[in-house]
């Protein structure tokens, strides 16, 4: 499966931005879809995960009450809506799919990685 994130920016401190995650193929709904980050200088963390049939969700506590992720099996489409941005939220983010049935926080669980789309917070 291919993946392409967008929908990064530059947007103040306390503002909003969603990104989408576009992905190829006709097994979308196979997969575990999450998001990850990385920051200059720092590791890629996970950010929130989204089961195939969205039935539960994982989010990362810094991003907790703030962020939700969703997803749309019949457009292929995951989504990261980011509301209260931080300027600590700065990073480029990935899209990422998995092929096990639990969801996964940690890169190495993930299979197939989008090119990433920045967003910039600036305080």
């Amino acid at each position: 499966v291919q993946l392409q994130a967008s929908g990064g920016g530059l947007v103040q401190a306390g503002g909003s931005l969603t990104l989408s995650c576009a992905a190829s193929g006709r097994t979308f709904s196979s997969y575990g879809m999450g998001w990850f980050r990385q920051a200059p200088g720092k590791e890629r963390e996970f950010v929130s995960a989204i089961s195939r049939g969205s039935d539960s969700g994982d989010y990362a506590d810094s991003v907790k009450g703030r962020f939700t992720i969703s997803r749309d099996n019949a457009r292929n489409t995951v989504y990261l809506q980011m509301n209260n941005l931080k300027p600590e939220d700065t990073a480029v983010y990935y899209c990422a799919a998995s092929r096990q049935f639990i969801l996964g926080n940690q890169p190495h669980e993930y299979d197939y990685w989008g090119q990433g789309t920045l967003v910039t917070v600036s305080s």
